[in-house]
């Protein structure tokens, strides 16, 4: 097997195809063995071509097939954007697989979760599958660790990002605005 090293801009290059082309599965495909091949010097760490191999494979509705792709990015063990718990579990609630992935969110809860995008994730994962209690206390603590953090162009989006869906989620729960939905921007 040849090794090879993988960039950011080969990984926009593949991800833009699929979203132009649709051939969404063929990039997973892509994807996957692009991670079988990946040498240490890379840009683009194994883990990370699992968990885009994973978003690709759920884009077609095969949560399986993600869920897979997740498990290897875990097992991997290498840091991803979002963290590859996150994503396993948001695909094994799409596959009704409700025992595990609240398992799987309780594991990286304990672990607190270093990344605003897994908060982001977690919390969008959550409304969507109706637990807005669940989602509204992960977009809560993902808010409330990052808000430190204002000023860097990157973390203002997604943190804006975050509060909005809190703010979305808190309104559905009838709960009355408070502090952190203050800050939200509204623009």
């Amino acid at each position: 097997m040849r090794l090879t090293r993988v960039t950011t801009a080969e990984l926009d290059r593949l991800e833009f195809h699929a979203v132009r082309s649709g051939e969404h599965a063929k990039v997973a495909a892509q994807l996957l063995e692009l991670a079988n091949q990946v040498d240490a010097g890379s840009e683009i760490s194994r883990a990370e071509l699992f968990v885009r191999a994973g978003e690709q494979w759920e884009f077609t509705q095969e949560y399986e097939r993600a869920c897979a792709a997740y498990q290897r990015a875990i097992d991997d063990g290498a840091a991803t954007v979002v963290d590859a718990r996150a994503l396993r579990a948001g695909a094994l609630l799409h596959l009704d697989e409700i025992g595990q992935a609240y398992a799987e969110f309780e594991r990286l809860e304990a672990d607190e979760p270093s990344s605003l995008q897994t908060y982001l994730h977690v919390a969008e994962s959550l409304y969507a599958h109706d637990d807005l209690a669940g989602a509204e206390r992960w977009a809560t603590e993902g808010a409330r660790l990052f808000l430190d953090q204002v000023g860097d162009p990157y973390v203002d989006d997604l943190l804006q990002e975050l509060l909005r869906i809190r703010f979305r989620i808190r309104a559905d729960l009838g709960l009355a605005e408070d502090a952190l939905d203050r800050c939200t921007d509204t623009d």
